[in-house]
């Protein structure tokens, strides 16, 4: 079994790789400003710049509410911030389509981050556009999740299903499935599960969570 110690340097690792090339950019970006004295080339280069720190915010934004303890939130999260977070993420991919259906105003905060998990697995599998749904219900005592990707090419690893539904060989986890199983142990601990469904053209990713003590209304 993967240990807590393990699992927190593969997520590192996965923060690492994703915010390597935007922050490169920066670096890149920044020296040949430097250098440039081409007044349409400098403008062009202050252009990249900005789009690659626009990225980068992003991605921060991103990382702390889906894998951090979101502090400024308590134990409920705007659902709003989730829909900002997602579709700046979307904004940066580029072709692809985003669709909410949400009622409530505020998830439970394990809730949003297993929303923002499955919603970047989807976007990730969209790897030539398409169109990205995402939809959250509580009801019954449950908070229901699910994110649909359709498209003209979805890929998506199967390993990474596996370590939605907590399948994976300990040996299996790396930095590209550790996100995946990080939200299966919450759900676990939560007492709900994860599942998925692929098909021609399509992904379904999705969850249904108890709401936690003390949130039922």
């Amino acid at each position: 079994m993967t240990s807590q110690t393990d699992l927190a340097a593969l997520m590192c690792s996965r923060l690492c790789h994703d915010m390597l090339s935007p922050v490169g950019a920066l670096s890149n970006g920044l020296e040949l400003l430097a250098d440039e004295q081409d007044p349409e080339m400098r403008a062009r280069c202050v252009e990249l710049l900005e789009q690659s720190a626009k990225i980068s915010t992003d991605k921060l934004k991103f990382f702390r509410l889906a894998f951090g303890a979101a502090g400024g939130f308590g134990e409920a999260v705007p659902v709003e911030e989730a829909q900002e977070v997602i579709a700046a993420l979307a904004s940066d991919a580029k072709r692809v389509e985003l669709n909410w259906a949400i009622a409530s105003s505020s998830l439970p905060k394990p809730a949003v981050k297993v929303l923002l998990n499955l919603s970047q697995i989807a976007l990730d599998a969209l790897i030539r556009g398409g169109t990205l749904d995402i939809g959250a219900e509580r009801r019954d005592g449950n908070v229901e999740i699910v994110a649909r990707a359709t498209g003209d090419r979805i890929a998506f690893d199967e390993t990474i299903g596996r370590a939605l539904q907590g399948d994976l060989d300990p040996s299996e986890i790396s930095s590209r499935t550790a996100a995946a199983h990080m939200i299966a142990l919450l759900a676990e601990e939560m007492g709900g599960g994860l599942q998925y469904q692929t098909s021609d053209g399509a992904l379904v990713l999705g969850a249904v969570l108890p709401e936690p003590e003390g949130m039922i209304g």
